[in-house]
């Protein structure tokens, strides 16, 4: 994994965090109006791994993931990079939600190659 500045870090941290909040919150609404959550769960528990993984990567915490929860979390990150792309191209320059976009799309690619990093480090299954 590419060097990051602790800068860096806590922003993708802090991203993530938000990010998890927000599917959070639509998952709530979801369920109160009935449809259908099941691509929420998968992205709300594809962005905690990612979580997990930076903070393993670079605060050495642990996390309980195995090689098949990594493996479909990296998948649903990367699926997630069109839409967000397509979203900040739309955006003016400078604009507050284009810097937040900027910043989650940074936060996602750092986690997705965290998760490359530790793909080629034996975990348990």
């Amino acid at each position: 994994m590419e060097s990051v500045s602790n800068e860096d870090q806590l922003e993708s941290i802090k991203s993530m965090q938000s990010t998890i909040g927000k599917l959070e919150n639509a998952l709530a609404q979801m369920t109160q109006k009935g449809a259908n959550t099941t691509l929420v769960k998968k992205r709300l528990k594809a962005v905690y791994i990612g979580l997990a993984v930076l903070e393993n990567v670079w605060n050495q915490r642990p996390h309980h993931y195995n090689q098949e929860d990594l493996a479909e979390a990296r998948n649903v990150l990367t699926g997630l990079f069109p839409s967000i792309e397509n979203t900040y191209t739309k955006l003016k320059a400078g604009s507050p939600q284009r810097t937040l976009l900027e910043r989650r799309i940074r936060a996602l690619e750092l986690a997705v190659q965290a998760i490359d990093g530790l793909s080629h480090k034996k975990l348990p299954n």
